[in-house]
């Protein structure tokens, strides 16, 4: 009961916290929301009679608490951009960056956890080198780089990768399933033609943010399993003739699944909210690119709400995660 309320006493905390920092950031930025909302052409009356409707002339505790009091009842304001409400605008958004990222986790995931272990294992042989270079060019170059050149190399000089975008026109708009993830809900509906063309266009950055996951994961995973092997237990193991694959999988492995479930929930969030390059390269109609559009046009309402998604999201994987470690290590329930 304790570890429970220790628990949700972070998790408030972190939330108030979250809260704050977004207040502060949408006083402190050096753009007028009444300017935002009237255009360029307005009288004095007009501008103060909106000055107040927004209760900006109101001390800034008060204004806090009205701005809490809205985020408690999912009031993220209107967006001046779209016209819509913010939240309508982030439920439509946001599950193409959820499947995005799910898709190259996944990929970064499947890649980077057995070649760091196998580097590890293969300590100072071609292979730990070939692992390690391609660790480093993954985690070093930049992501918005790798995706100008793929798109000049596959889709402009090749023709092997289609343009922005989440989907082919053609098939835009047949399937409007539950989720809002276009792979699942075509497979959902049956629409295998809508799911190929979904397929098509999100493989090129699910494998460039796939392959910055799996930079990372390899590269802790080697770590954690070389602080592994040089461990009393599995010279033992060794000792009594076990064979290589049972050592390494059986014992070292096992004792390094909380820390490998800790670095994939990192870098899973990171892939959440860093999206905006990859988003805004490939065109993908996600909430990096919205993001990058509120900000471009001073956008408050859009940005915060979007930064308190992300920040709210990565609170919830996180806590998943703590759950999660229950199972998977029983010393930690």
């Amino acid at each position: 009961m304790r570890k429970v309320s220790t628990s949700v006493a972070v998790i408030l905390t972190t939330l108030f916290g979250l809260l704050v920092l977004t207040f502060v950031i949408g006083r402190m930025v050096p753009a007028d929301p009444v300017l935002a909302i009237l255009g360029d052409t307005f009288d004095q009356a007009a501008y103060d009679r909106v000055y107040q409707q927004l209760g900006l002339d109101q001390p800034l505790y008060v204004q806090f608490f009205h701005y809490v009091q809205n985020i408690l009842h999912l009031d993220f304001g209107q967006s001046n951009v779209t016209k819509n409400l913010v939240v309508d605008d982030l439920a439509r958004v946001f599950p193409a960056t959820l499947e995005l990222a799910i898709l190259a986790i996944t990929i970064g995931t499947l890649l980077g956890v057995p070649l760091g272990i196998i580097s590890a294992v293969r300590r100072g042989t071609w292979v730990d080198h070939l692992a390690r270079v391609v660790g480093l060019l993954g985690h070093s170059t930049p992501i918005f780089w790798l995706g100008t050149m793929v798109i000049l190399i596959f889709y402009a000089g090749l023709g092997w990768i289609p343009g922005g975008g989440r989907i082919d026109l053609y098939n835009d708009g047949l399937v409007e399933g539950p989720t809002g993830m276009l792979i699942l809900d075509a497979v959902l509906a049956g629409e295998w033609e809508v799911f190929w063309s979904a397929l098509h266009h999100i493989l090129a950055p699910a494998l460039l943010l796939g392959y910055a996951a799996m930079a990372y994961l390899s590269r802790m995973s080697r770590s954690f399993m070389l602080e592994q092997l040089n461990q009393e237990y599995i010279l033992t193991a060794r000792a009594k003739g076990l064979a290589q694959p049972a050592v390494v999988w059986k014992h070292a492995f096992r004792n390094i699944r909380v820390q490998l479930l800790t670095v994939v929930t990192l870098a899973f969030c990171g892939l959440l909210d860093g999206a905006v390059l990859i988003e805004t390269v490939f065109g993908w109609p996600g909430l990096g690119q919205y993001l990058t559009a509120a900000l471009f046009y001073a956008d408050m309402n859009a940005v915060l709400g979007a930064v308190l998604l992300i920040g709210l999201i990565s609170i919830l994987i996180n806590l998943l995660s703590d759950v999660v470690y229950r199972f998977v290590d029983p010393r930690t329930r």
